[in-house]
């Protein structure tokens, strides 16, 4: 609780509107001004998140004192997910005060639609753009564009969560030190499972480390966690993998002797299927090593919907399948006491 405290008084000395870790960016999307236009009175404001990982961060930072609105729910691919009369709705009400998107093209076709309602003046942020480029991954395949599956690598996405925090802090400057603080133990928890994920994916054999999946949304976390990574198809879901994929991926698995691979909760396993079948072909038995979630989280109230226990989940998983050791329960066991967050923003002990 000390270091919370001071790390608050650090922050407001310095001043909100420059929290640690959010790199600069020229885009339109993080570098639009923000001004609270001011909710009516006797109502919290609105804040309307567009992929799951995006509402977790946002409401662990406001707490209870923004209604918080997620548009796509668990199991949803946003690279296809095409916006909704109702989802317009939700993100043009007058009553809608700010909106938090992934940015980096990870929506897809809701793009558009969140230009247009930015070019009306309403306040609408990026999280993942407010990133360094530096950071960033872009690879040849994915056309000229950053991969934005950022939230594979827990540091990247502490990051976000601090950008969120200094754009609530400049909508809403009278709950600005309640943010920062539950911001603050929110950053501490995200550097422990950071650590838990770091521990769990070196305990797996070194030959082993190799994660394939359906689809290329596990970059940030190979490269932040030391595991190479194939998939069948590339950075979106739009388009199916071809024959020559499909071979590409048998030839890798037989010739590298992988046993496992893992199938996304909001991503079709057809792919993956075919290529257990070709490896099966070839007298090599390719197991499912789990069900990973990607790009959306588990069901909504779920341990696993939630963003930490989300990358628990993936990174016990992973270890698990290829031969690593991890505790019974995952990152949760391992956490004896700690911090709790009030609505109110207080900071209590759990026993």
């Amino acid at each position: 609780m000390r270091s919370s405290i001071r790390n608050l008084r650090s922050w407001l000395i310095i001043g909100l509107l420059s929290l640690a870790g959010c790199g600069g960016s020229d885009t339109p999307a993080s570098s639009a001004p923000i001004k609270k236009e001011g909710s009516q009175a006797g109502r919290r404001p609105r804040i309307v998140t567009t992929v799951g990982m995006v509402t977790d961060i946002v409401r662990e930072v406001v707490g209870d004192h923004c209604e918080v609105i997620g548009l796509l729910s668990e199991g949803v691919d946003p690279h296809l997910y095409k916006p909704t009369r109702e989802d317009v709705k939700q993100l043009d009400d007058a009553k809608t005060d700010i909106i938090f998107y992934g940015g980096l093209m990870l929506e897809g076709r809701m793009e558009e639609s969140l230009k247009k309602i930015r070019q009306k003046g309403k306040t609408v942020v990026a999280v993942s753009e407010s990133l360094d480029p530096a950071t960033l991954r872009k690879p040849p395949e994915f056309e000229g564009h950053f991969d934005p599956h950022v939230w594979m690598d827990v540091t990247l996405w502490s990051q976000c969560m601090e950008f969120a925090t200094k754009s609530m802090c400049e909508f809403d400057p009278d709950h600005a030190a309640t943010y920062v603080l539950r911001a603050d133990l929110y950053k501490s928890r995200l550097s422990k499972l950071d650590a838990y994920v770091r521990t769990s994916i070196a305990s797996i054999p070194e030959q082993q480390r190799v994660l394939v999946t359906a689809h290329d949304a596990f970059g940030y976390f190979a490269r932040a966690y030391g595991m190479e990574v194939k998939s069948v198809q590339g950075i979106s879901t739009e388009s199916e993998a071809g024959v020559a994929d499909v071979n590409a991926l048998v030839d890798f698995l037989v010739e590298r002797k992988i046993g496992a691979i893992f199938v996304e909760s909001s991503v079709s396993d057809k792919s993956l299927r075919a290529v257990i079948e070709g490896a099966g072909k070839r007298g090599w038995k390719v197991k499912v090593g789990g069900e990973l979630f990607s790009d959306a989280m588990g069901p909504a109230g779920s341990y696993e919907g939630t963003y930490v226990g989300m990358i628990d989940h993936n990174a016990t998983t992973i270890a698990r399948a290829l031969g690593g050791q991890v505790p019974e329960g995952g990152f949760r066991s391992t956490q004896q006491g700690g911090l709790r967050i009030e609505p109110d923003g207080a900071a209590k002990d759990e026993k």
